[in-house]
């Protein structure tokens, strides 16, 4: 089946992250909502991953992804099976459990800087460049975080240590998957991989914790969440892998905080309240900080592009 292809440029990288942005937005909102229906967290992250895994992987192979997969060496066949485990699987389980273990009500921001790791990965492993204005954006994105965090100390306890390794492993991820789409493997291919292996690795440590059980106390209410959550998680993976591939990493993580912006909307149209005067604070730093990512790297290319104009003149 040939579908046609999106031109593989920036703007198109920033539109499927601005995408991306918007589902993850709508997607932490009825996670709040549904997340109170599961007793286990990290079983329903198992059982979610592999229905999109399941979807993902009927997708590449309908597109024939599985030769491109057969044609893959060693290498790249190894960096498909570590996204799947530092990225849909084991950082779900210390994500979820961290929290739960955690005693600071701070210790979520810890993943909400996840875009400062990626950018200073991507410049070590990837070679991006940072532009003065686009640090300028981080800054301000950095500051719109702290605004936003609840009070309390931020602790050190094992809770906020989990935490810490999700995120670490989430940004290792992240710089993975982007030299992978570099060298050539499609994001579709990616991201079945990412989310097949990711389950299997979730399930295997619920196994071994003798929690597969808790499938069977799930009614209607539990399945209709888990559908309507997995084909949100089916596209924010497929838009976010396709931005990896036409994009920069910290692009990409940069734009993907407006999801707060999102999430804060929702949030307010629901219970019919105005945000608190820190929250619309924190949400216009972030918003501004994302707007100022975009100017950045598309400034940049415009000078690039009249630079190689006039080069070609």
């Amino acid at each position: 089946m040939k579908l046609p292809s999106i031109p593989r440029t920036t703007a198109w990288g920033l539109g499927l992250a601005l995408g991306t942005a918007l589902i993850s937005g709508v997607s932490v909102w009825l996670n709040g909502r549904y997340v109170k229906l599961f007793d286990d967290p990290t079983l329903l992250a198992a059982v979610r991953n592999g229905i999109v895994g399941l979807v993902l992987a009927s997708f590449a192979l309908g597109t024939g992804r599985l030769g491109e997969l057969r044609a893959l060496d060693g290498r790249r066949r190894l960096a498909l099976l570590a996204i799947g485990v530092i990225g849909g699987g084991i950082p779900f389980a210390l994500f979820f459990n961290g929290l739960a273990l955690s005693t600071s009500p701070a210790a979520a921001l810890i993943h909400k800087t996840l875009f400062l790791w990626v950018a200073v990965l991507a410049v070590i492993t990837l070679g991006e460049r940072l532009g003065w204005a686009q640090l300028a954006a981080l800054g301000v994105l950095l500051a719109g975080t702290l605004i936003l965090a609840p009070s309390g100390a931020l602790g050190a306890g094992v809770g906020e240590a989990m935490i810490v390794a999700a995120t670490l492993m989430w940004a290792v991820e992240v710089v993975v998957v982007r030299r992978v789409l570099l060298t050539g493997v499609s994001p579709s291919l990616a991201a079945a991989s990412r989310m097949v292996v990711g389950s299997l690795s979730l399930l295997a440590l619920v196994a071994v914790g003798g929690g597969l059980d808790g499938i069977a106390a799930w009614g209607t209410a539990q399945w209709q969440a888990i559908a309507i959550t997995s084909l949100l998680l089916a596209g924010y993976v497929a838009t976010w892998y396709g931005a990896l591939q036409r994009a920069s990493a910290s692009l990409v993580t940069s734009v993907l905080v407006l999801a707060v912006v999102v999430t804060t909307g929702l949030q307010a149209w629901s219970t019919g309240t105005a945000p608190a005067p820190t929250a619309l604070a924190g949400n216009g730093l972030l918003l501004i900080g994302g707007l100022a990512a975009i100017g950045a790297v598309v400034a940049r290319s415009r000078v690039r592009a009249r630079e190689a104009g006039l080069a070609t003149t």
